[in-house]
């Protein structure tokens, strides 16, 4: 069926202009000037969208999400159904997630349970990207069989011992065997054993509510596991990317590593933008549900102080953070965050954004934080670019899939967990006026969302499973 999405304004993450956007077989197949419809062979359409007043931009890409995760005794409460439905009403329409390689198993059992998590529920097109338990050489040939079958980034942990952690010079021969794959590393940068002392020690003194999590994760363990990692890729002679990033002092390792000509990336979250150390104290004493609320901001590495947004909006704005991702990885407040109350260790480490993070970043457009172009990079064509997607995702181009919402600048959105679609009991933005949102999306030129309702034929299963290409950049 031919689309027109007519006399809209287009933004890629460098240009934008007035066009008509035409889209045939899933895929765009015009971009011309509203003047000049009717000239190029394109006059017919079987379905046409106003677009007046609105911006027309790549669908999102959210590069880091956890759908299904069992972690700390239960599991995130989105699967690949409900969690990419959520993501298509916000504005994304491709999502990575990490498949695990569990302890003392292969990363191919890891990946194949994956894949069963996903086939038959995906609402919207998706990837996966390798969490490395370890760097044995059957992981290590494990690797190219990954990069064949379109997994081309992998991810390992300086953090969670006993659970995730690998040590340095797993790290290294992980590295070393990516660069001969053309695969990137990507890392959890905080240094785990100290961490673990820190925590035994505020339990042994009977400190027990959420804070704790942040006061035991100090911005030293996060700049400390980032220089680490750096310096490892740095002798190793490859790229790598950091995940989460959330500090000043992180940041500015990845500044100076970047200023010497190294290939180091890094992503930041919608929660360190937006979100401080003080929500994890919860309500006062007497309000709300008190100090537990805290733990819905549970996640890590920590929220910090509200003196870092500023350094990571500049690190967004000076292109040395290239990719706003979620870490999507949502529990509810009863039965799941409940498990570690009386010990703020036991609280599952994660928070729900699939859906909210166009809605937030457009804040800092309003701002005059990041321009429109820059807020189109950093949730779409950088991802796309960096994790092997690009030209297929990532930009309106003849040829790319036709993933593409339409933004409506004045149609504004309460947030909360009654007006959005993660599966999930609370919204850490409960109440929160958000200026912006789509009036339209589109996954591989069909109409999946329109004025907040699902209206594609097909639900589950709908998405496709994407095969990266290795790192290019």
């Amino acid at each position: 069926m031919r689309i027109l999405i007519k006399d809209g304004t287009v933004v890629t993450a460098s240009d934008t202009f007035a066009a008509d956007v035409w889209i045939d077989g899933g895929k765009i197949v015009g971009l011309t000037h509203p003047s000049q419809r009717g000239a190029h062979g394109l006059q017919t359409a079987d379905q046409t969208v106003d677009a007046t007043g609105q911006y027309v931009i790549p669908g999102g890409i959210d590069a880091h999400t956890h759908m299904e995760l069992p972690f700390g005794g239960t599991t995130a409460s989105d699967d690949f159904d409900t969690g990419t439905v959520a993501a298509a009403h916000g504005g994304t329409t491709t999502i990575v997630d990490f498949a695990i390689q569990s302890k003392n198993s292969s990363m191919r059992a890891g990946l194949d349970a994956w894949f069963a998590k996903a086939e038959g529920k995906a609402a919207i097109d998706y990837g996966f990207h390798m969490i490395m338990t370890e760097a044995s050489p059957a992981a290590l040939e494990d690797m190219a069989a990954m990069v064949r079958e379109g997994v081309t980034s992998f991810k390992m942990f300086m953090a969670y011992p006993g659970v995730f952690l690998v040590d340095d010079q797993q790290i290294f021969r992980a590295m070393l065997r990516a660069g001969e794959l053309g695969a990137l590393i990507t890392m959890h940068a905080e240094i785990g054993l100290p961490i673990d002392v820190l925590v035994q020690r505020a339990l042994a003194a009977g400190h027990t509510a959420p804070i704790y999590h942040a006061l035991t994760r100090p911005e030293a363990a996060e700049a400390t596991g980032t220089e680490r990692a750096l310096a490892l890729a740095e002798m190793a002679g490859v790229p790598v990317y950091m995940v989460h990033l959330s500090a000043q002092r992180a940041l500015e390792r990845v500044m100076e590593a970047r200023d010497r000509g190294l290939p180091a990336y890094a992503e930041t979250c919608p929660q360190y933008l937006f979100c401080t150390e003080d929500d994890l104290r919860g309500d006062p004493p007497g309000q709300g549900q008190g100090e537990w609320k805290g733990a819905g901001y549970v996640c890590t590495p920590p929220l910090r102080p509200r003196h870092h947004h500023d350094h990571l909006w500049r690190g967004l704005r000076n292109y040395d953070l290239q990719v706003v991702a979620t870490d999507h990885c949502p529990f509810c407040m009863k039965d799941q965050k409940e498990l570690g109350r009386g010990d703020f260790s036991k609280i599952p480490n994660g928070m729900p954004g699939v859906e909210t993070r166009l809605y937030l970043l457009w804040e800092g457009v309003v701002a005059g934080k990041i321009s429109l172009n820059r807020f189109v990079e950093i949730t779409s064509t950088a991802p796309a670019k960096i994790f092997g997607m690009y030209g297929k995702k990532g930009t309106l181009a003849v040829g790319a899939d036709a993933d593409i919402v339409i933004w409506d600048p004045k149609r504004e959105k309460v947030l909360g967990k009654d007006t959005l679609h993660m599966r999930v009991d609370y919204s850490p933005f409960e109440g929160r006026k958000v200026p912006a949102s789509p009036s339209h999306v589109f996954s591989r030129g069909e109409l999946i969302v329109q004025s907040d309702q699902w209206v594609a034929r097909q639900r589950q299963g709908r998405g496709q499973f994407l095969r990266r290409s290795t790192f290019g950049l």
